[in-house]
């Protein structure tokens, strides 16, 4: 975890999936499988080809602590994926990075650059930044959980 500018927080992390490199990209850039493995989120898609760039949906906090807005900003598959979430108060940039390491294994690099929307929040977002870093590595390790599993 880094700082990436005043009011930012930048976390990667990279992942080793038990899974080939075209399953592990198709899995992770359909919005409709966040809330498979994401167990603390719900899906609700918005507009455009799900998935596709421009396209974009929302993602709800199951106990209602915050919405995400989501845009698909890039998609390069099986290579890269990029997207926007949005909120009133952050804006987190993810960059999903996938990488053949043999015939059924794949490196998934997850970045995410978080930057924060006003005094409170940029104080807020350094002061949590090791709860950030723990969410987005539950996150990645329940996403191989579940590519794994799938056939």
């Amino acid at each position: 975890m880094e700082l990436a500018q005043a009011g930012s927080v930048k976390d990667i992390v990279e992942i080793d999936i038990d899974a080939p490199v075209a399953k592990v990209a198709r899995l992770f850039t359909n919005p409709g499988n966040s809330e498979k493995w994401m167990d603390d989120s719900r899906y609700e898609a918005l507009s455009g080809d799900q998935g596709a760039p421009g396209s974009t949906y929302r993602l709800v906090s199951r106990k209602g602590k915050m919405t995400f807005t989501a845009t698909v900003v890039a998609r390069d598959l099986p290579n890269e994926a990029q997207l926007v979430l949005e909120a009133p108060n952050v804006v987190v940039r993810v960059k999903g990075t996938f990488a053949a390491i043999g015939p059924d294994k794949t490196k998934l690099i997850s970045e995410e650059i978080f930057s924060f929307k006003g005094l409170f929040n940029k104080v807020f977002g350094l002061l949590a930044r090791h709860s950030i870093r723990s969410a987005h590595r539950h996150h990645m390790e329940s996403f191989k959980r579940f590519v794994e599993r799938t056939q």
